[in-house]
């Protein structure tokens, strides 16, 4: 780090420091302002070791891509006004002769990529291009939409406040993961936003157009960063929306509506998810992904670097629907349980390997003390658990079946984990019938 890097990044520290403390003013529940003020210096803790892992340990895409291509274009806008115009180009229309470094090129052709270095050439703009400044702006993004998606569940059940923090404000990968100038902080910082305003839209049917603005601009943002979180995670949260209301309806004819609602929801939503499979991973598509596999394992091997952090799902695939049944369960397995403790052979992956040793022994445990038959009846009678527990389990899947490197596997899985980790919490607590099975609609606190 530089010296204007010391000098600046205090001082937006103690600015994003004087937000939340306003915002957390307003709250009148004590509850969520200790968990408010906590999550935001963990946030912060968590930033700085980001900062320092990415910039002395392990120099990855923020410090290769992101950053330099992103003030790149700041730089060049400087030098010549009329080149603004690369603020709102399409990334594949981007001249590959400007790139700050030519090993990059290539990488602007997919618009989440050049979505990133685009926000990193604006905000650089406000921190005088400050690396760790620019760091901790990203991280305070994927903070306030997580901060919001603490609430959301907090709403539904309070008592459990303590569980979801650790799930949610404390899962130390998911902190760490969605800090820095990466793609995850902004999807995990989305996913909260989108969370937050589609049920106040929908449910609580509070301050409906602010939040339906909300709603749009947070499904658009993650739609150009990672569209197939968005298109695996909606169907979800409408689905949770629509049960809602079955559970509140009376009429036998409103609840037959809003189930076939449903159905409509999760066809669309399989559809979706599957064609949009296809177009964006092409290799990846599930017809073509035994050969991929094979392919890409091949290459990882190839790389030195990278080799060691490779591994095989152990299952073999022929694309058939039979054998994408045989791949699911190692595919999951591999995103929620692995790098198991000895196939952690980097720091990066160090702490996602022992969180999921924590994980597998959490899940056993919920397995053996809930039991099959009330894990059923649990999906059947609470609308979160279904959605939570589903959505983890279709995007696991996905990113298992397409993600052959540890060190990219802990990445790629930060969003699902919460979900499956309270989809967990919640089916304990309703077999020790200490969950109220219908969410309490607590009402929201202006934060």
């Amino acid at each position: 780090m530089g010296l204007i890097d010391i000098l600046v990044f205090p001082v937006y520290v103690l600015l994003f420091a004087l937000i939340f403390l306003i915002r957390r003013n307003s709250i009148q529940d004590p509850v969520l302002k200790k968990y408010q003020r906590q999550g935001f210096w963990i946030k912060i803790v968590s930033t700085i070791s980001f900062i320092i892992f990415s910039t002395y340990i392990a120099r990855g895409d923020s410090m290769y891509l992101y950053y330099p291509e992103g003030i790149n274009i700041a730089k060049l806008i400087v030098k010549d006004f009329s080149n603004i115009h690369l603020l709102f180009d399409a990334g594949k229309d981007f001249d590959q002769n400007l790139l700050a470094d030519s090993f990059n090129k290539g990488y602007f052709n997919s618009e989440s990529n050049y979505f990133i270095a685009r926000l990193v050439a604006v905000l650089s703009f406000f921190t005088f291009g400050s690396y760790s400044a620019i760091t901790l702006i990203f991280s305070m993004i994927s903070y306030a939409g997580v901060w919001r998606l603490y609430k959301f569940f907090y709403e539904q059940y309070p008592h459990l406040h303590r569980q979801f923090a650790i799930a949610i404000l404390y899962l130390p990968t998911f902190v760490f993961w969605s800090s820095g100038i990466l793609k995850d902080p902004l999807c995990t910082g989305m996913i909260g936003f989108l969370t937050f305003s589609v049920y106040n839209v929908l449910i609580k049917r509070k301050s409906v157009f602010k939040n339906s603005i909300v709603a749009i601009l947070s499904a658009i943002i993650l739609g150009i960063i990672k569209l197939y979180i968005l298109i695996s995670y909606l169907p979800f949260l409408l689905l949770f929306v629509v049960l809602h209301y079955v559970k509140s309806a009376t009429a036998f004819i409103t609840k037959g509506i809003l189930l076939a609602t449903v159905a409509i929801i999760l066809g669309f939503g399989i559809y979706l998810f599957a064609d949009k499979l296809k177009e964006e991973m092409g290799d990846f598509a599930l017809d073509k992904i035994a050969t991929s596999v094979k392919t890409t394992q091949v290459n990882f091997e190839n790389i030195s670097s990278q080799a060691e952090s490779s591994f095989s799902l152990g299952v073999d695939f022929d694309g058939s629907p039979t054998s994408l049944l045989k791949i699911a369960p190692a595919a999951i397995a591999a995103t929620l349980f692995r790098p198991y403790l000895w196939e952690s052979k980097k720091l990066s992956t160090l702490l996602s390997s022992v969180e999921s040793l924590v994980l597998i022994f959490f899940t056993i445990y919920v397995l053996f003390k809930v039991g099959p038959v009330s894990i059923a009846v649990g999906f059947v009678k609470n609308p979160l658990i279904l959605c939570c527990f589903s959505f983890a389990i279709l995007f696991a899947l996905f990113v298992g079946a397409t993600t052959l490197n540890f060190g990219t596997l802990v990445r790629y899985k930060v969003p699902c984990i919460p979900f499956y980790i309270i989809s967990l919490v919640l089916l304990l607590h309703q077999k020790k019938n200490v969950l109220i099975i219908q969410p309490t609609l607590m009402p929201a606190n202006n934060v």
